[in-house]
């Protein structure tokens, strides 16, 4: 019999588009192989007028697409890994990631205008305490909205008038062909990009010898490497929903630097810091850089968001 997988993925435009692209790397890769989507509606679907941060924040997007691998009914999931909690439920694991997308945010107005040049309170729109927190370190004289829905949502409240301007993922827009509706990109410098942004992350179960050793050739070593070091340091954070927390890394040759911060949700103050050394001590330096950021201020931070 023809081999088959069954993937497990949101139904929102832009969670197809990725899970469809998927699919046909994998046909490429795994000749006879025959793929099929499965549809799921999560919680953070169904929620759509309260802010993530009050409601469970990743979980909300993937609980029941793992629910649907561990009854059976799939035999894989497409994430977008920057939704991934960093612990997965016994069973499942990351199998692969496949090669990085641009993991910059954009910056999109309806007039145009970058980001430096709109006028004092203007409203920016937004469902991301990361995004808000750096936003506001910038431009302390903006007004930000927070502004749920998928991509097509946010930039049709945009047009209505409803904020002035919104900030995006560079990837999904990529993914979705609507790259031409970025008005600025926003560097890491101005913008540290959420853990995993730009990266898709393949979930499975751990004994599922034939879907991990398909998943496996579509792994990308060093998109691998760069989300290794990432999740580790938003797990030694205990990376909750309610604090902005951010994380960029960079590979030269065999050198890993890793730089990440945490914020106040209101923007200052930011723990900003790097750590540099051998790429195959990913885990180990973003566990390291979590913790020289907890003993420079983040704990204390950690401690006011959390009223500990």
């Amino acid at each position: 019999m023809p081999l088959k997988i069954v993937i497990a993925t949101r139904g929102s435009k832009l969670a197809l588009t990725q899970s469809q692209w998927v699919a046909g790397q994998l046909c490429l890769l795994e000749p006879g192989l025959e793929v099929e989507l499965l549809k799921v509606t999560t919680t953070g679907d169904k929620i759509q007028d309260v802010p993530l941060a009050q409601v469970g924040g990743k979980g909300l997007f993937v609980k029941e697409i793992e629910e649907a691998i561990l009854e059976g009914r799939a035999q894989m999931a497409v994430h977008s890994i920057k939704d991934m909690p960093v612990e997965l439920p016994p069973g499942l694991h990351l199998a692969s990631v496949p090669l990085r997308e641009d993991r910059r945010d954009v910056f999109i107005s309806a007039s145009g205008l970058g980001l430096m040049e709109l006028p004092e309170g203007a409203r920016v729109g937004t469902s991301s305490l990361r995004r808000t927190a750096l936003l506001l370190s910038l431009r302390p004289d903006l007004e930000v909205v927070s502004l749920r829905g998928n991509v097509d949502t946010r930039l049709r409240k945009m047009e209505e008038g409803q904020v002035e301007a919104i900030i995006l993922a560079a990837a999904g827009l990529s993914r979705m062909g609507l790259s031409r509706r970025i008005t600025e990109f926003l560097p890491p410098q101005k913008m540290l990009p959420a853990v995993g942004q730009g990266a898709l992350g393949l979930e499975c179960r751990q004994d599922d010898q034939e879907t991990n050793r398909i998943l496996g050739k579509l792994n990308h070593p060093r998109t691998w490497m760069e989300i290794q070091a990432e999740r580790a340091f938003l797990a030694g954070l205990e990376g909750g929903c309610q604090v902005p927390i951010a994380c960029f890394t960079e590979i030269r040759e065999t050198t890993m630097t890793v730089e990440g911060l945490v914020a106040a949700p209101c923007g200052d103050p930011i723990i900003r810091r790097s750590i540099s050394g051998p790429h195959d001590q990913a885990r180990k330096m973003g566990a390291d850089l979590a913790g020289t950021i907890l003993e420079m201020g983040g704990r204390k931070i950690l401690d006011e968001v959390y009223c500990r």
